[in-house]
């Protein structure tokens, strides 16, 4: 929170100071940026943010005190912290973030926007992001900024293996890129694939749209997507556009046999009360529905994509050094992480592997 220009934290700066600090000092304003977090992602209709941050990169300390009005405030708010921590690079890089994820800052510096996740969320949503913005640690970041990646990623192939890899907080998913999208298999040729790119754009423009109408994030908005009640027209349409683009992503894979028709069904079935336990005066929990595909949909793709994964692993190794560079170049053009220790009779019975397993080959 040192950093940080926040009015609701008492531990931040306020974003009037600021303001302040700007105008006595445009240049300031060159190491502030926005600073975002799942919570604003999922909930801002326009996945606005509300707060800064001061960022001095990867500058040395006597680069970053050129703006020692900055410097002055992080040196009183998070030099005193990081001295009580116990990280050796913490204490010695007091004015830089603690885990500044150069890697990935170099990745996105490129691009104008850049697709994120929150690392924790109710409903699976994907959203588009100003690359030059601080991320939160609760947000996933990918350097992808085209709408065939966003087409699958935001699909229901992408989703069901990463509920399948990934973790789970109460009744959230956990999404982990090491599980959930370093082992995804992309569709061949993705990149340049028209359909998901029309589809793409015009499935992410109508909800944009109907978020702004309704006034409601992208939690609020899948919340109502998955609710067998809902019967709003600009909602049936957004269904219907995702069952589009999960066409077209079966599609991208050859997988043209498979039916993408949706039913609601329960995630789970919540446990009777028992008889010793009271229920009045107690809110019910709204039951878990979800707006899916049948479970023989839902293995014959996961099957699918486990089976991809291991024969592009297999041809990586055929391969040899060649395949490896290529992969290198980009994880997502095709290449990805071996499922290790997952036999195929294992992976066509939908047996998940132990997280612990998951390593690259």
């Amino acid at each position: 929170m040192g950093f940080t220009f926040d009015d609701s934290n008492f531990d931040a700066t306020p974003i009037a100071e600021m303001h302040q600090l700007i105008e006595q000092y445009p240049r300031n304003q060159e190491r502030i940026f926005p600073y975002i977090g799942g919570e604003e992602v999922n909930s801002s209709p326009t996945h606005a943010h509300d707060r800064y941050a001061i960022n001095f990169g990867d500058m040395s300390q006597t680069e970053a005190r050129e703006w020692s009005d900055l410097m002055a405030i992080v040196e009183e708010k998070v030099k005193s912290e990081r001295m009580k921590q116990k990280d050796r690079g913490g204490q010695e890089k007091w004015w830089q973030f603690l885990r500044p994820r150069s890697e990935m800052n170099r990745a996105i510096e490129s691009l104008d926007w850049a697709l994120v996740v929150a690392r924790h969320q109710p409903q699976w949503s994907v959203a588009l992001m100003p690359s030059n913005i601080v991320f939160s640690e609760a947000l996933v970041v990918f350097a992808l900024n085209q709408y065939p990646a966003f087409c699958t990623i935001q699909s229901r192939i992408h989703e069901l293996w990463a509920r399948f890899f990934g973790s789970s907080m109460k009744d959230d998913l956990r999404y982990t890129p090491s599980d959930c999208f370093h082992t995804f298999p992309f569709p061949a040729n993705w990149e340049t694939n028209r359909e998901l790119e029309s589809i793409g754009q015009e499935y992410y423009e109508f909800r944009a749209a109907l978020m702004i109408r309704n006034d409601q994030g992208l939690t609020a908005t899948y919340n109502r997507f998955h609710d067998p009640e809902e019967d709003d027209a600009d909602i049936l349409k957004l269904r219907q556009l995702h069952t589009q683009m999960d066409t077209a992503v079966l599609t991208a894979y050859g997988w043209t046999d498979i039916s993408t028709t949706c039913e609601f069904r329960l995630d789970y079935e919540d446990e009777e009360p028992s008889d010793t336990q009271p229920t009045e005066g107690k809110r019910q929990r709204k039951k878990p529905w979800r707006y899916r595909w049948p479970e023989a949909t839902h293995d014959e793709v996961l099957a699918r994509l486990l089976e991809l994964n291991q024969q592009r692993h297999e041809a990586e190794i055929l391969g040899g050094e060649q395949a490896k560079k290529k992969a290198g170049k980009s994880k997502a053009k095709g290449a990805t992480k071996k499922l290790k220790g997952v036999t195929m009779e294992k992976q066509l019975n939908l047996i998940p592997p132990d997280v612990e397993q998951l390593d690259m080959f």
